[in-house]
C-alpha cells in the first residue's frame, strides 16, 4: 500500500519558534561581546535587522497559522467540506461536522509516517535477533533437540493493523507470529468446530489439530517413535493425540526467556528488552524500552505481542493461545470430551492484508476506506469514555478492531471499492453508512461472518486457501454475544455518532475549532430519532 509523506505542522512551526528564539539569544550574546566596540556614530542599534528578523519570522508564523486556518477549513470551496453549493440544505449541517473531523484525524489519529516507519524496522531488527537466536539454541522442552523436537522457523510475520496501514494514535503495539518448525516424523490433521453439535458459538473459529503419521511412515513404527513428541506437547481428545496449545505455549514462552538472555546484552546500547509471559490465555509480550543513550528522533516504549504459530499452508496459521471466546472471561465447559488446552485459533491476516490490496487496486484514486476505519476506531475509543471499566472492557470486545476491519470489507465487498463514493469529499457520508452497518449487525438485521472462514468467504477471490478453512462452517463474530449486550451496544453506537461534534470538540484539535456551529444548530444525518 502507498503511504503519502506530508508536512507535519506540529512539527515544523515548533521547530520555526525555536530557530527565532536561538536567533535572538544570538542576537543578544553577540551584542554582550562586543561591549568593547565603539557605538554607532548615529546611535543605532547595531544588531537591529537581525532582531528585525526574528520579529517578522514569528508575525508570519502567526499570519500563516491564520490564513492556513481560513482558508483550508472554513472556506465553502475546500474539497475537505464535500461539494455542496451554498444553498444546498446539507451545507448548513455536514461542513462543521467534516471540520471537526478532519481535525481531530489530523490532531488525535493520524500516525507519522515517518515515527511508524522508525517503530516497524526498530520492532523488526530486534525480533529479527531473537528468533533467530532462539532457532540457533535449539529446543529446551521436555524434548531437548533430536528428530522430535519443537523449533523456531526462524522467520517471522508481521501482522495488525500497523502493518495494513490502519493503526491509529501511537505505534507502541505489534503483533508478530513466530512460526514453529514440527518434526519431520509429525503431521497435523486440523478441523474446525463450526459445525460441533451443542457448542457455544464463541468457539466456532477454534480448531483442533490431531497428530497423524506422514505420508509413508509405517502406523505402528510411527506410534511408537513419535511417542515423546505426544508426551510432551499433546493431549488426548476422544481417544486420538491432539496437539496441545497450552503446552505449546509453555514451551514457547519458556524458549524465548532462554533466547532473550542469550541476546540482551548485543541489544543493551540500543534498548532495553524485557519478556512479560501471558500465561495461558495470553501470548507472551517483549517490552521494547529506548535507552538512555539513545538520542534518536523516535524514542518510543513498545510492546510486542509474540504469538506462536503452526504453519497450515497457503500463509494460514494456527495461533496460540485463541481469541477469548467469551466477553466474561474464561473458557466455559466444552461438551463432547473437548478440551479447552486443545484449541487453537486461526490468523488468516496474510489474506486479509491481499484483500485489502486487491480492493486498494480497483478502489478509485484518492479512496478514504482506510481513513474512515482509521476514524471509525476513534469513535468507538470516544464511545468508551465515561463508561466504568467494565462496561469499557465489553464495549471494546463488541467493536474490537477485528470486527471493524470486517464491517469495512463487508461493505466494500457489497457495493464494489470502485464505486463513487469513497473520496474524501463523501467521508462523512461513508462513516455514517459503516455506523449504520454496525448498528443493523448488532441488532441481527445483517449478519457479520469472518471474511475468510467457510465456502464463502471473500478472501477465495485473491489466492487459494488449505482445504481446512474452505470447508469450515461459516463464523459470525457477534454470535457470542447476547442480544442484552449488542442492543446496550447498538444504542451506544448511535448516541455516540450523534453526539460527535460534541465529542470532538472536547478532545480533539486545536481550540480555534471552538469558533464552528454549536452542535444544537445542526444534526448528524441519517438515523431516526427512535433508539433502537
Amino acid at each position: 500500500m502507498s503511504v503519502h509523506y506530508t508536512l507535519n505542522l506540529r512539527v515544523f512551526w515548533p521547530l520555526v519558534t525555536g530557530l527565532c528564539t536561538a536567533l535572538v539569544c544570538l542576537y543578544h550574546v553577540l551584542r554582550g561581546s562586543g561591549g568593547a566596540r565603539a557605538e554607532p556614530l548615529d546611535g543605532a542599534d547595531g544588531g537591529f535587522p537581525l532582531l528585525k528578523v526574528a520579529i517578522l519570522l514569528l508575525l508570519g508564523y502567526i499570519l500563516l497559522r491564520c490564513r492556513h486556518a481560513v482558508r483550508q477549513r472554513f472556506l465553502p470551496g475546500s474539497p475537505r467540506l464535500g461539494r455542496h453549493t451554498a444553498f444546498s440544505p446539507r451545507h448548513f449541517r455536514e461542513p462543521s461536522l467534516a471540520i471537526l473531523l478532519e481535525s481531530y484525524y489530523e490532531h488525535e489519529v493520524r500516525l507519522s509516517p515517518h515515527v511508524l516507519g522508525h517503530s516497524k524496522a526498530h520492532v523488526s531488527r530486534i525480533v529479527g535477533e531473537l528468533v533467530r537466536a532462539g532457532r540457533a539454541r535449539g529446543s529446551p522442552g521436555p524434548i531437548p533437540g533430536g528428530a522430535l523436537a519443537l523449533a523456531f522457523r526462524g522467520d517471522f510475520i508481521q501482522v495488525g493493523s500497523a502493518y495494513e496501514q490502519h493503526k491509529i494514535r501511537r505505534p507502541d503495539g505489534f503483533d508478530v507470529l513466530v512460526p514453529l518448525r514440527l518434526p519431520p516424523l509429525v503431521a497435523l490433521e486440523p478441523r474446525g468446530l463450526g459445525a460441533e453439535p451443542g457448542l457455544s458459538p464463541g468457539f466456532h473459529g477454534c480448531f483442533v489439530c490431531a497428530l497423524k503419521a506422514p505420508p509413508g511412515a509405517s502406523g505402528a513404527h510411527w506410534l511408537r517413535d513419535c511417542k515423546p513428541f505426544a508426551d510432551g506437547f499433546c493431549v488426548d481428545v476422544r481417544g486420538r493425540r491432539h496437539l496441545s496449545a497450552a503446552l505449546v505455549l509453555r514451551w514457547f514462552q519458556s524458549h524465548l526467556q532462554r533466547s532473550l538472555a542469550t541476546v540482551r546484552y548485543s541489544l543493551e546500547e540500543r534498548c532495553r528488552v524485557s519478556l512479560t509471559p501471558g500465561g495461558l490465555e495470553q501470548p507472551p509480550t517483549l517490552h521494547i524500552l529506548p535507552c538512555r543513550t539513545d538520542y534518536g528522533c523516535c524514542r518510543l516504549s513498545m510492546a510486542v505481542r509474540l504469538i506462536p504459530a503452526v504453519h497450515l499452508g497457503d500463509s494460514v496459521f494456527l495461533v496460540a493461545p485463541p481469541p477469548p471466546p467469551s466477553p466474561f472471561g474464561p473458557l466455559s465447559e466444552l461438551p463432547g470430551g473437548l478440551r479447552a488446552e486443545a484449541l487453537w485459533g486461526v490468523n488468516t491476516a496474510r489474506q486479509e492484508q491481499k484483500l485489502l490490496s486487491w480492493l486498494q487496486e480497483r478502489a478509485p484514486p484518492g479512496a478514504c476506506y482506510l481513513k474512515c476505519l482509521q476514524l471509525l476506531k476513534a469513535l468507538r475509543d470516544l464511545g468508551a469514555r465515561g463508561l466504568d471499566p467494565m462496561a469499557a472492557t465489553q464495549w471494546g470486545r463488541i467493536l474490537s478492531s477485528y470486527v471493524l476491519k470486517t464491517a469495512l470489507l463487508a461493505v466494500l465487498l457489497c457495493k464494489g471499492a470502485a464505486a463513487q463514493g469513497w473520496d474524501e469529499a463523501h467521508l462523512v457520508e461513508r462513516l455514517e453508512e459503516l455506523v449504520q452497518f454496525l448498528r443493523d449487525c448488532l441488532l441481527r438485521r445483517h449478519t457479520l461472518f469472518h471474511c475468510v472462514l467457510g465456502p464463502g468467504g471473500a478472501a477465495v477471490e485473491v489466492g487459494p486457501l488449505p482445504k481446512v478453512l474452505r470447508e469450515a462452517a461459516p463464523v459470525d463474530l457477534l454470535a457470542v454475544f447476547d442480544r442484552h449486550a449488542r442492543e446496550l451496544a447498538a444504542a451506544r453506537l448511535l448516541s455516540t455518532w450523534r453526539r460527535l461534534p460534541q465529542l470532538l470538540r472536547a478532545y480533539g484539535g486545536p481550540r480555534y475549532l471552538a469558533r464552528c456551529p454549536p452542535p444544537g444548530s445542526q444534526r448528524t444525518q441519517g438515523f431516526p430519532e427512535d433508539e433502537p
